[in-house]
């Protein structure tokens, strides 16, 4: 299993995970929109936070479900804990290194239409579609 390793851009707050980045989520919400984030998800067991700790900012909205972490120091979002899994996590491919976003399949997530999008995508994970 690949280790990925990331950071944000000031490098204080680190991070890696274990697996294979095949395909990623593009999410139209208003926060990952201005963003421009590209997340990828794992679970606990291939995640880990290397240093940072204290580094990070929390920030929720909303149903105050996600927890949207960013850099104190650079501002720049890694990673977050998503509405859809809370106990998941997404890492910001564009964080990562080595990552060549062009080469992924990236899925569209409508979450500007969050509820129906949600439904939609565990649905599909359901039935084994996804």
């Amino acid at each position: 299993m690949q280790t990925h390793k990331g950071s944000c851009h000031c490098k204080r707050v680190s991070f890696e995970f274990d697996g294979g980045v095949g395909a990623a989520i593009e999410c139209n919400c208003s926060i990952c929109r201005m963003k421009g984030a590209i997340w990828y998800g794992t679970d606990d067991a291939h995640f880990r936070i290397l240093s940072g700790v204290d580094d990070l900012a929390l920030y929720q909205f909303g149903t105050m479900t996600a927890k949207h972490y960013s850099c104190k120091s650079c501002g720049v979002s890694p990673f977050s804990r998503p509405r859809i899994a809370p106990a998941m996590w997404v890492v910001n491919l564009r964080c990562v290194d080595g990552i060549e976003l062009s080469g992924l399949e990236i899925q569209l997530f409508d979450g500007h239409h969050w509820e129906a999008a949600a439904q939609k995508l565990l649905q599909a994970r359901a039935s084994g579609a996804v």
